[in-house]
């Protein structure tokens, strides 16, 4: 009979047993998916309308809990309509009633977020945020989940136009810090964004306007087809066109969404720094933190893509007579296209920020044609000086040539 031995393992009994470095090593690779809905509904309040109560999770038969965050004037609006509809399908809401001003996009205010959640007892995956409100409120309650317990599910109700075709389809979080604009963030999908025409009804026109830059900057980058169609309809559109949504504006907000969503989705994390749907954001952000009174976020891109529209001339990317259109777009949503601030020194400061931001360099998109993008690193300070004064021309009524 053979006799059969077992080898004992070896105890770790001595540091001499442990591989010496570089030997002793690990690499880690996972990925995660992501998968998130952005919907266009209508009448997202009326009990009929399940879209909202099967977002957090509610059959109108067993009770559900969900903490509602919601902005403080959309609450003074909405409220009334917001807790007839849960109470009708049986959520168990828990109200946060927050201001929504850009003054007030803060760490202090996603902390407070936070606090609501432990103090309702928030469960971790099964129970949902509801934030109600424009894209302060939003990227606020999108960093406070993606920060409690490393990430609770939450839902977009975006009330505003930027909310609605910009803000609110993305993925990314962040609130202001120091002199910077969402200088902390993150990057965290909601489970889903609603969206309904219906909340423009009660947005003031100013605000309108701040959405149309956003709108006009896809349009300038992306989607020569929607810039003809703004064109020909940025003189009757008001709250109420966009709230009706009729054929005309239902292709603006689709083509809008559309082209924003087919830009992000590839990159969503940003591994690429060459992302189009950053025009008009180079500058803007020195802008609209400086500006006093200050400007609403569309007015300040509104005044970099004036600025990007004249460097673009220069390179000969963009005929003057295109300038020109693009420039009385603007001006015809009633959006600004210059500001005192907005001096070359401030101009040299925003591209030095936004060179740091995209990891060293300019990649500075311009139009290639209307509906068109190209990316370009070696903008000079003379560049810019002169792309000001053609824009300065334009508004006093030259040709800007």
């Amino acid at each position: 009979m053979t006799e059969i031995t077992t080898a004992q393992p070896r105890s770790l009994s001595s540091a001499l047993d442990i591989p010496r470095p570089p030997g002793l090593s690990w690499y880690v690779q996972a990925r995660q998916p992501v998968g998130y809905e952005v919907s266009l509904t209508r009448g997202l309040l009326n009990p009929d309308n399940p879209a909202l109560a099967r977002s957090v999770g509610a059959d109108g038969y067993t009770t559900v809990r969900t903490l509602v965050v919601v902005d403080r004037v959309v609450d003074e609006l909405y409220g009334k309509g917001l807790r007839a509809y849960f109470d009708a399908w049986r959520v168990d809401a828990r109200w946060k009633v927050m201001p929504g001003d850009e003054h007030t996009k803060s760490l202090d205010q996603a902390v407070e977020v936070t606090e609501a959640m432990t103090g309702m007892g928030i469960l971790r995956r099964t129970e949902k945020v509801v934030v109600v409100g424009g894209g302060v409120l939003m990227d606020v309650v999108g960093l406070a989940a993606s920060l409690y317990r490393r990430g609770a599910p939450y839902v977009r109700v975006p009330t505003t136009l930027v909310g609605q075709v910009d803000a609110g389809v993305g993925v990314k979080t962040g609130v202001n810090h120091g002199t910077h604009k969402n200088r902390l963030g993150t990057y965290f999908a909601p489970e889903v964004t609603l969206i309904d025409p219906e909340f423009l009804r009660t947005v003031d026109p100013r605000h309108i306007a701040n959405g149309l830059a956003e709108i006009i900057k896809m349009a300038l980058i992306k989607d020569a087809a929607l810039f003809r169609l703004l064109e020909e309809t940025v003189a009757s559109i008001t709250s109420d066109s966009f709230a009706d949504c009729g054929a005309a504006m239902s292709e603006v907000v689709s083509r809008a969404i559309a082209g924003m969503l087919d830009e992000l989705e590839p990159n969503l994390w940003e591994w690429v720094l060459e992302r189009s749907v950053d025009y008009g954001h180079t500058f803007s952000p020195s802008l609209e933190l400086r500006a006093d009174p200050p400007l609403l976020h569309g007015e300040a891109v509104a005044v970099d893509m004036a600025v990007c529209v004249a460097l673009a001339v220069g390179r000969g990317l963009l005929s003057v007579a295109d300038a020109h259109r693009a420039l009385g777009l603007l001006v015809a949503a009633q959006l600004p296209i210059i500001h005192p601030v907005f001096t070359p020194e401030l101009l040299e400061v925003g591209l030095a920020d936004a060179v740091k931001h995209r990891d060293g360099q300019q990649r500075l998109p311009l139009t290639d044609g209307i509906g068109g993008c190209t990316f370009v690193n070696d903008v000079t300070a003379d560049e810019l000086r002169r792309a000001l004064e053609f824009v300065r021309t334009y508004a006093d009524g030259g040709s800007g040539s």
